[in-house]
């Protein structure tokens, strides 16, 4: 998900250079998000916390799907 959401801010910016401040900000948003999930998930013991770890990612998603469909704008 992180590597789609990156690819597409590059496209973003590749087509419109003045959104790169938003596109940047999106993509360290992804890394940050990243970077925590996997913390998580190495630290995860159980199928209760890989459930939790997945619902976050889900959710997550779908900002991040937001945030890029706002681009569009």
């Amino acid at each position: 998900m992180v590597f789609d959401v990156v690819e597409e801010c590059f496209h973003h910016q590749m087509l419109d250079e003045s959104k790169a401040p938003a596109t940047e900000k999106l993509i360290t948003e992804a890394a940050n998000f990243q970077d925590v999930i996997l913390g998580r998930m190495h630290k995860a013991k159980g199928k209760a916390e890989f459930r939790a770890i997945v619902a976050d990612v889900e959710a997550k998603a779908l900002t991040f799907v937001d945030a890029l469909n706002a681009l569009n704008k």
